[in-house]
């Protein structure tokens, strides 16, 4: 069978939804309508020189092993790195291998990382393991441009941070942070998930690398687990891939197949899922129950200019605080019909957590106090439903 890209259907187009279901296509002879899965661990040379050819990066045809590449994994690299506007893309076993492996693939002991602390628990995880390995990190306040141009030195190798951080949707003004990082020869690192591939434009802003947790808005529908590390080919292909394809990161083709059919809708699901997102924020916002209300898109989030300017929506993500504290955040939790308790997001279906007990537990009770995690905090990634229903779900849950 051969796989070629079908430059018919690989359009020059500048539109993001018409590439999110054409970029990339590789059809083989039988002319499949519906992407294929190359369920195959490896594949056959046609002689001992075409073998040779191919494992020394001469040979016509890129693919040796899976953990190297696959026709249906590469379609969706090509596609995303399309949409993200970078030169290529490394699709990875989860969101964290891809965090892992951007990071692990670039740092050495002795270097050094400048962070923001308000990141992802296991994000947070990545990094420790790199101080064990010889790499020194700081810390900063990602809001705090000072902090970022106090902390960052000629000799600093990656900055890294969340475009939105989880679990309380702090906005970190990237190309400032960029332009700070470059300076000084730093990469610029940043993890996009909840920004998401259809408001970032975080390479224009002086990305370096981008990275994504698939298994969110990608994906759509909290099916597979997936991810990647979306930059230039330079870093993608000697920095990035030989660590993974060494460390076994890289995605099965079947979840790389229901990356590309979630990349086809995902336009469309990410719009309507903000928008019923700011429609829910405004509605709670001012809610007796709470004692704040997070949401970029909302005039008094500290951010909201930048996050218009650097995304053009408040995104899919809600925090709220409940004033009284942990008791009545499970309270409303348990009350809840329609909107379920789980750890993910970016999803269809609405979901709801509580990060001081679960996605944040393992910080110490400083850490979360610091980063605004508070026994009453829950992050709500709204879905598909009718966001009338979410907001009657809510106010049934909140009143008790």
């Amino acid at each position: 069978m051969s796989v070629s890209s079908d430059d018919k259907f690989t359009p020059r187009s500048p539109h993001p939804r018409t590439q999110a279901v054409h970029h990339g296509t590789r059809r083989s002879q039988y002319g499949e309508m519906a992407e294929a899965i190359f369920l195959t661990q490896g594949f056959v040379y046609p002689d001992a020189a075409a073998a040779e050819a191919r494992f020394q990066g001469t040979g016509p045809d890129e693919f040796i092993y899976a953990r190297y590449g696959n026709p249906t994994s590469r379609m969706f690299e090509d596609r995303i790195a399309a949409l993200e506007g970078t030169e290529d893309a490394f699709a990875t076993a989860s969101g964290m291998a891809a965090v892992n492996g951007a990071m692990f693939a670039m740092c050495k002991p002795g270097d050094h990382v400048v962070a923001a602390r308000a990141l992802f628990g296991s994000c947070l995880y990545v990094l420790d393991l790199l101080v064990r390995f010889g790499v020194k990190v700081s810390y900063v306040d990602g809001t705090d441009l000072d902090q970022w141009a106090a902390a960052i030195t000629p000799g600093t190798r990656a900055v890294f941070f969340e475009s939105v951080s989880n679990p309380t949707l702090e906005v970190i003004d990237i190309r400032a942070v960029a332009d700070l990082a470059h300076a000084a020869g730093a990469t610029v690192v940043v993890d996009n998930v909840f920004a998401t591939p259809v408001f970032s434009r975080a390479v224009e802003q002086g990305a370096d690398v981008v990275v994504y947790s698939a298994t969110k808005h990608i994906d759509g529908g909290g099916r597979a687990l997936a991810g990647v590390i979306c930059g230039t080919r330079q870093f993608v292909r000697e920095v990035a891939e030989p660590y993974l394809k060494h460390t076994g990161g890289a995605i099965s083709p079947f979840h790389s197949w229901i990356m590309l059919n979630g990349l086809q809708t995902m336009d469309l699901r990410v719009r309507a899922q903000a928008e019923a997102a700011a429609g829910i924020a405004a509605a709670l916002h001012g809610h007796p129950a709470l004692s704040r209300v997070i949401y970029p898109g909302l005039a008094d989030h500290p951010q909201h200019d930048l996050a218009m300017r650097q995304m053009g929506s408040g995104g899919t993500m809600i925090a709220m605080e409940l004033a009284g504290g942990k008791e009545a955040a499970f309270a409303a939790l348990d009350r809840l019909r329609i909107i379920a308790i789980s750890n993910n997001l970016g999803d269809a279906k609405s979901i709801v957590t509580h990060p001081a007990t679960t996605t944040h537990s393992r910080l110490t009770d400083e850490d979360k106090a610091r980063l605004g995690i508070t026994p009453g905090l829950l992050r709500l990634s709204v879905g598909l439903e009718d966001a009338r229903d979410l907001t009657a779900d809510l106010m049934d849950a909140l009143q008790g």
